[in-house]
Parts: structure tokens; C-alpha cells; sequence
């Protein structure tokens, strides 16, 4: 484990080497500032809900773009074999890179702690917390998984434009897609389910203050899952 812990953390400080960090940081409290300022508006009832939704969509985008390069960059480099001949393990360099890229997502969303001491501070009636801090364990649940998808499609490849695009379309199949066909599709029972086990659903709940922990074992299980997935590939790539 402190090999793995040695990895995040180089993984976690190299984002700030990087100008693609800061603008990704810009941009998403610029977006996210933009849909708070919605839900800020008089006469609008005080809660995040819709601030939360939007923040999730956003990550859908950005989290394949700060991910991109956690093994694709590796495999371009040639700086993975330095890494694979280390003494560590696969699981430890996914787990590390993982972790890496996870703290820099926290990173990202901290900032945003302010929307809710602003609404805290200001919103008549008083602001319920509840729907708030499960819309947050919900979002970092999210965060989990597209970081353990965008880590897998690194691992495939050493562009990281592809990795990038393959992530997000990945991501888009299992949040936006869903998303799109309940909302404008007359669905039948079997793909009401569908829809309704989708991501963004399963989100959803959190973002209305409900912890499922259904959706909860959902989220960590496919986010081991895709880990798990990448830790095979390290390994079948390391013998080619």
C-alpha cells in the first residue's frame, strides 16, 4: 500500500505542472458557478439540486480529459518501463494512479463548498443540508467510476486523445445516453429499467437526499470492476 501511496502522490502533484489542470480547474468553476447562479435566483427554492445535476455532467466531460494521460502518457513516453521494472506491482500502479487522479478530483470539487455556505448564510427558509451533503457522497461516487472507466481506456492505448474520446463515449453510453432515451422516448417496462439502473439515475437519488446503498454497492463495485479490468491489462501488456 505505500507503494501504491507513492505513486498517488507523485501522480496527484504532476496535474500542477500541468496547464491543462488549470484551465480544466477554470472552466468547471466557471460552469458550475453558472448553473449556482440559476439556483441562487429570487424566488427559486434554497437548494442545490439542480447545481449538483449539472456539476455531474460536467465530470462526464472533464474527468476523461484529466485522465487521459495516467497510462497512455506512460505507454508513449517509454517511462513505463521504468515504472513496470520498479519494485512494484500492477495493482500498485493502478491503485497509485488512481488515487492520483481521485484527489485531484476533490481538488476540483472543494471550491464548490462555497455554493453551499453562500446558501447556508442567505436562503429563506432555512437551507436543508441532507439533500446537499448525499448529493456530494453521490458525486464522488460518480467521480469514482468515471475515473476507474477513463484509468481503463488509458490503459489501451498510447494516444491519449483516444483514451480521452473512448472514456467519454463510454461514459456518455452510461449517463447522458440513458439520460436522453427516458427523457424523450416512450419507453416499455424492460428499458424503463434499463434507464432507471443507469448512472445518472442511480445519481440522481443522491441528489434528492436519499442514500441507497444499492446505489451505493453499485457504484463501488463497477468502479473496482473497471480497476480490475485495467490491473489485466498491465498485466497481459507486460509479457507482450
Amino acid at each position: 500500500m505505500n507503494r501504491a501511496m507513492a505513486i498517488a502522490r507523485r501522480e496527484f502533484s504532476s496535474y500542477f505542472y500541468s496547464p491543462i489542470a488549470y484551465v480544466v480547474i477554470i472552466a468547471f468553476l466557471l460552469a458550475s458557478g453558472a448553473a449556482f447562479y440559476r439556483d441562487f435566483e429570487p424566488g427559486q427554492v434554497a437548494a442545490m439540486r439542480s447545481t449538483l445535476d449539472w456539476m455531474v455532467w460536467f465530470l462526464v466531460v472533464i474527468v476523461p480529459v484529466l485522465s487521459m494521460g495516467l497510462l497512455a502518457q506512460e505507454w508513449s513516453s517509454g517511462t513505463i518501463e521504468t515504472l513496470m521494472t520498479a519494485p512494484v506491482t500492477d495493482t500498485d500502479v493502478v491503485v497509485g494512479k488512481y488515487l492520483g487522479s481521485m484527489g485531484f478530483v476533490l481538488v476540483l470539487l472543494a471550491p464548490t463548498l462555497i455554493y453551499v455556505v453562500i446558501l447556508a448564510v442567505s436562503a429563506t427558509p432555512r437551507l436543508d443540508l441532507g439533500p446537499v451533503i448525499s448529493g456530494y457522497i453521490g458525486m464522488v461516487l460518480a467521480g469514482s467510476l468515471f475515473v476507474a472507466v477513463s484509468l481503463f481506456c488509458s490503459s489501451l492505448t498510447r494516444s491519449q486523445v483516444v483514451a480521452a474520446v473512448s472514456a467519454f463515449a463510454i461514459l456518455a453510453v452510461i449517463t447522458i445516453v440513458p439520460w436522453l432515451v427516458g427523457a424523450w422516448a416512450t419507453l416499455g417496462d424492460f428499458w424503463r429499467r434499463v434507464v432507471g439502473n443507469a448512472v445518472y439515475a442511480r445519481y440522481a437519488d443522491f441528489s434528492k437526499g436519499l442514500i441507497d446503498l444499492g446505489h451505493v454497492t453499485f457504484f463501488v463495485v463497477t468502479t473496482a470492476a473497471f480497476l480490475f479490468f485495467t490491473v489485466k491489462v498491465l498485466e497481459s501488456r507486460r509479457w507482450k
